[in-house]
Order: structure tokens, then sequence, then C-alpha cells
């Protein structure tokens, strides 16, 4: 049994089956891969991979079993190779990081920008998705860290910490009726006007959905977007006004937008810091994350990695 016969399983399980990308992936070889699985099921005596003729269809139950202990074994050796290189190059490597558009756009930039300075022989990996892909990204082990709201603190294969709170805020263009009175934001106000906000599957929407509901009240919602800016744009354009995290206006770069607060109306959100729970972090992961949530020092960290409680914000 060998170690890239491992690798090119899962590989093939994580592409839905596809060997050609797989083999594209891994830079490798169709026949290639297709020879060393049948090697590896002739080594084993049992199928991985359910077949109609030539073509993969599925994972045998054996193959789910196989799959599970290889994920465990490949995460294993890569944790041995950071051990490696922790102690022979402590200031060189990689970090990956999954996050969503609102926290690298709004969020990550003044961490990000003091962890280059501080290890500029580090390469930083930034991948965007919703908090669901950030979640499955860290999972699968293709991002070293997750950062992202409430659904990642619900992927049981992650340990997450939270890291800082959030609300919302309403947004519109200066000449907008809402800045005409001195009348309180309220939800009845904001259901008058087409609204537009985050997809309500992304970003605490489901929160934004409740606190409506709550209310007997269904917004006027003409567009959703998982892009703080995308929001922002449809906004000026006068399609609406726009519901999103205060933390995405910039007063500096959004002068064309009024705002008024609207977290007298939502409970608060929390962003999550989401690690797998087998993961070994170098020196350098443990200095992002304190730069991101200064509360989380290596003692915090180890202590939950290790099944202690984590103090919850």
């Amino acid at each position: 049994m060998k170690l890239h016969q491992l690798r090119y399983i899962r590989e093939v399980a994580r592409q839905g089956m596809n060997i050609s990308l797989a083999a594209e992936i891994l830079h490798t070889s169709q026949s290639g891969i297709s020879k060393q699985i049948q090697l590896l099921e002739e080594e084993l005596n049992l199928r991985v991979f359910e077949r109609n003729g030539k073509r993969l269809t599925g994972v045998t139950e054996s193959g789910k079993v196989i799959l599970t202990l290889a994920e465990r074994a490949l995460r294993e050796i890569d944790n041995i190779k950071r051990v490696g290189d922790e102690f022979s190059q402590k200031e060189k490597g990689t970090l990956s990081l999954a996050t969503t558009h609102t926290q690298a756009r709004y969020r990550l930039p003044s961490a990000v920008k003091a962890f280059i300075q501080r290890y500029p022989d580090v390469k930083l990996h930034i991948h965007q998705g919703n908090p669901t892909q950030v979640a499955e990204q860290v999972a699968r082990g293709e991002a070293d860290i997750g950062i992202a709201t409430e659904v990642i603190s619900s992927n049981d294969k992650l340990l997450c910490f939270p890291c800082y709170q959030w609300n919302r805020c309403i947004i519109a263009p200066h000449s907008h009726p809402l800045f005409n009175d001195d009348l309180p934001l309220t939800l009845e106000i904001i259901s008058q006007y087409p609204l537009i906000t985050y997809d309500f599957t992304f970003t605490g929407g489901s929160v934004v959905n409740r606190v409506f509901a709550e209310a007997g009240l269904v917004p006027n919602v003409v567009l959703t977007a998982i892009d703080a800016d995308v929001i922002k744009t449809y906004v000026i354009l006068g399609l609406g006004i726009g519901l999103l995290a205060n933390i995405a206006y910039d007063p500096d770069r959004d002068g064309g937008l009024g705002i008024v607060d609207a977290s007298h109306l939502f409970p608060p959100s929390t962003t999550y810091l989401g690690l797998r729970r087998d993961v070994y972090l170098r020196g350098y992961m443990y200095e992002f994350i304190q730069l991101l949530a200064p509360q989380l020092d290596r003692k915090a960290i180890d202590g939950a990695l290790q099944g202690r409680a984590i103090n919850r914000i």
C-alpha cells in the first residue's frame, strides 16, 4: 500500500468519481490513477468504488471505511511534515484561509497586512465562499483556518472559536426618504421599501429571516447577493435599500451612501474561527489567529484542542 494510492482514492471520491478531474488536480494521468486504484483494491481484496463497466459510479460500503481511514492517515502524514517544518524552518511555509467575502474584504486586511510584514516568507492563500463552503474546505484539509459566521460552528468536524460579534445597518442614497424624518428605524419601515441583502443562507441571513417572521412581517426582498459590494452597487443604482453587516460600510469608500444603524432590531451575529480537531498548528498560525482575535492566545487554543471548554463571547 502506497501513500499516493490513498491520495488518489481520496481525490477521486472528492471529485464525485471523476478520474479525469482528480488527475488534473493531482497533476498525473487518468490511466495512472486507474491503475493504482486497481492495485490497491487487489491488495486489499475488496472494491473501494462501485462500477458500471469502466466508469466509477460510487463508493462501496467497505470503500467508505477505507476512505475514512485514508483521510485520517493522510492528515497525520501532513501533521508530521508540519512538525518537521516547524523545527527546521520556523518562518517559512504556507497558510491557507477560507472565509467569506465580507470577512476577507472588511475584517481580515489589517491582520493579513501585519502577518505578511512579520512573515514575508509564508505564502498566504485566501479562498472565498459561503459559510458552508468555508466549513467544508477546512474539514477536507483544503484550508488551515476557516473564518465565517454561525453556520461554521455547526460542523462537528471542526473546533470553533468565537472571534467577534457584529450587527447590521441599513444603507441608502442620501436622498432616500429614510433620511428625511426623525422616526426611529423599525422593521415596519424597512418592510415598506424594496430590500437588497445577503442571501438568506449566508452571513447570518437566517437571523434576519427569523426576526421578520417573529414580527409577522415579510420583507420585500428584490435582490440577494453573497457580496456586500454587490449589494452596495445595486443600492447606489436605486433598486432598493440595503441591509448588510455594519463592518461592510466604509465611510471613506461609501460616501455616496447614508447609513442607519439597525443593531436594535436584530440580535448580534458572531464570526467564528474554525480548525480541524486533529490539526497540528505551525507557530505562525497561532500568531495569525491572535492578530485576528487577540483573546485567542496559544494557551486558549491548545486547551480547546485538548478538550477543555472555550469561553464564548
